[in-house]
């Protein structure tokens, strides 16, 4: 932002210290001040998201979220090019091994910062008919381990996913118990030990048994998991790590019957 005008270089600042202090009455005064110099107020906010979120910094990702919404922009434009943008950003990072898990759940704390003020804005806009596509998300039975389940969770949410996590220690009941109620997306199971990798099978084979195993897309992951596993019990994908689970999903929709085609 160095080739900015000084003027807004100035006032970029303050909403940065605006921010970080909450304070939301010169958030707002400073947002018009903003939008006053004629400079492109949208591209910056979602640029400064993006940038916030990377960094962990939960405080000025919320103020800067709450310029987005004075200034009117899109919520999911603001979601997925600004919170979002900033999770792939961390996420390349940790991809290359310049950023750890800590680094991620931090990041991940500052978007989800951002997403709750969103949330009252997306569900209005669910009810003018853009409606977000569920995922009933968990660690199955007998695993206590939940950081990987917590970043897919993070990156599909960040990709206008809206989770429905069942935690850790799933029983497979609950999750076609979630699957039916939420009238389900897709079903993302996780474990980090060989020795609760044949709850998964349990969960795809009650989902063929209650008539619902076609409603609904199957993920599977964790370190012991694999394609091939994936494959041989009848789950949908494996994908490799948080980041490529969203991009699959993400595309396997755009195939995959409505939901009012599926449950009817």
């Amino acid at each position: 932002m160095d080739d900015l005008p000084e003027e807004v270089q100035e006032l970029i600042e303050e909403l940065d210290e605006a921010a970080e202090d909450e304070d939301e009455d010169a958030i707002k005064e400073l947002t018009q001040k903003l939008l006053d110099t004629g400079a492109d107020v949208g591209a910056i906010t979602l640029k400064k998201l993006a940038l916030l979120v990377m960094d962990g910094e939960e405080e000025m990702t919320r103020g800067w979220t709450e310029v987005a919404i004075q200034i009117g922009m899109d919520p999911f434009k603001t979601l997925i090019e600004g919170l979002a943008a900033g999770m792939s950003l961390i996420g390349k990072k940790y991809e290359k091994g310049e950023a750890f898990v800590p680094q991620l759940l931090i990041a991940s704390s500052a978007m989800y910062g951002g997403m709750d003020l969103l949330s009252p804005y997306m569900k209005q806009d669910e009810s003018n008919g853009s409606k977000q596509e569920t995922v009933i998300i968990g660690t199955v039975e007998g695993d206590v381990h939940d950081i990987g389940k917590n970043l897919v969770k993070t990156m599909l949410s960040a990709n206008g996913f809206n989770c429905v996590d069942l935690g850790n220690d799933v029983p497979a009941s609950k999750f076609i118990e979630a699957a039916k109620e939420y009238r389900a997306t897709a079903v993302s199971m996780s474990t980090l030990m060989t020795t609760t990798m044949a709850e998964m099978p349990r969960v795809v084979k009650m989902l063929a048994d209650e008539g619902i195993r076609d409603k609904v897309l199957v993920m599977v992951g964790g370190a012991p998991i694999t394609g091939g596993y994936a494959a041989q019990i009848g789950a949908d994908a494996s994908p490799h790590d948080a980041a490529s689970a969203a991009n699959w999903l993400t595309e396997a929709i755009f195939d995959f019957p409505s939901e009012s085609a599926r449950w009817g």
